[in-house]
């Protein structure tokens, strides 16, 4: 049992000091031969062959194990591998027929490999759009400034286009906030559209946008990006837009509530794919695999609503700010996410 015990615990080091030579010699490579020695099939080649050589180092230690103590094992008592007994001598061999089966099965396969060769490849479809560069800053009431990211995250979440902007509810008489009408709210499910924004409220708008996802390019669920930023989500739900549609379907969005410290923000996200408005990161996949397949189409785009909060500040104040921004906002969004 020691020794199961040591090679299991061992396989820890193992792995930390052999992933840290293979980023090693990726560095080096890199430094003296460029990036292409981090990417593709060298790439992916120096992970099999490191794992391969990890199993060989446990190997190694097995066999000086089993070579310790009064009982001396080989390794393939170690492994439990038996072979069976040789055949007596003047055993009578027949050779067996293929089934039929066989024949069928390797004949729909050699025509399925013909016919994957004298297919054209499918270019997938990009379909046309306006750049966000073109984004209107001036929406009803609402007054915008653009910003930009960091390259470090433009690089790691590999979108086709994006916009950032930070926009200001400016209307000319600026309506005095208003109660939530009897019955309505967040607990009922159902979000009301209702006047009653401060003049001054901001809403941070953010949409990310690709082309396609097909190599290894995806979307970013907030849920994931929003705890590394160092703030923890206090709630979640799914809620509809009291008042607001899209495509004759209830408008619903992903309703966070994140906290740091005393700081809170409210957020709303949604992902519009190619005719879609989804909520759900997993539906997101099946659609991906199944518009690729019957659409030859696999771009689509984030979309998400972030406002502070105060602390003593009525969340349904937040509610409202950012449902206002989305009604001025929702109908320039078909110009920049094709359905």
């Amino acid at each position: 049992m020691w020794k199961r015990v040591l090679v299991f615990l061992s396989s820890i080091p193992v792995t930390v000091i052999m992933n840290s030579l293979r980023i090693g010699i990726i560095g080096v490579t890199v430094e003296y031969w460029g990036k292409d020695m981090a990417e593709g099939f060298l790439h992916d080649f120096e992970g099999w062959f490191i794992f391969m050589v990890c199993t060989g180092v446990l190997i190694a230690e097995m066999w000086v194990l089993a070579q310790i103590g009064g009982q001396k094992r080989p390794l393939m008592d170690v492994f439990g591998l038996t072979f069976p007994e040789p055949l007596p001598e003047g055993t009578q061999f027949r050779d067996r027929e293929l089934p039929k089966q066989y024949w069928a099965v390797l004949g729909l396969l050699i025509v399925a490999l013909v016919g994957s060769f004298s297919l054209e490849r499918r270019e997938e479809i990009v379909s046309s759009r306006s750049v966000f560069a073109e984004f209107p800053l001036k929406l009803d009431d609402w007054h915008g400034r653009r910003g930009s990211l960091e390259q470090q995250y433009i690089d790691q979440l590999k979108f086709e286009d994006y916009i950032l902007a930070d926009y200001v509810y400016a209307p000319e008489k600026s309506p005095h906030p208003g109660p939530l009408p009897e019955g309505e709210g967040i607990n009922k499910g159902v979000l009301p559209v209702g006047e009653g924004i401060k003049a001054g409220s901001i809403v941070n708008f953010y949409s990310a946008y690709y082309a396609s996802q097909r190599k290894g390019e995806s979307i970013h669920s907030p849920r994931s990006c929003i705890p590394g930023g160092g703030w923890e989500i206090g709630s979640h739900e799914v809620v509809p837009l009291d008042g607001l549609d899209w495509a004759g379907q209830p408008f619903k969005v992903n309703r966070l509530l994140i906290q740091k410290g005393e700081d809170r923000q409210l957020v709303y996200y949604w992902f519009q794919q190619r005719g879609r408005l989804l909520t759900n990161e997993y539906v997101i996949k099946w659609y991906l695999f199944w518009d690729a397949l019957t659409m030859n189409r696999t771009d689509g785009a984030l979309v998400r609503l972030t406002t502070y909060a105060p602390k003593g500040e009525d969340l349904a104040a937040a509610d409202r700010r950012l449902i206002s921004f989305l009604k001025a906002s929702s109908p320039e969004l078909d110009k920049y996410i094709p359905r």
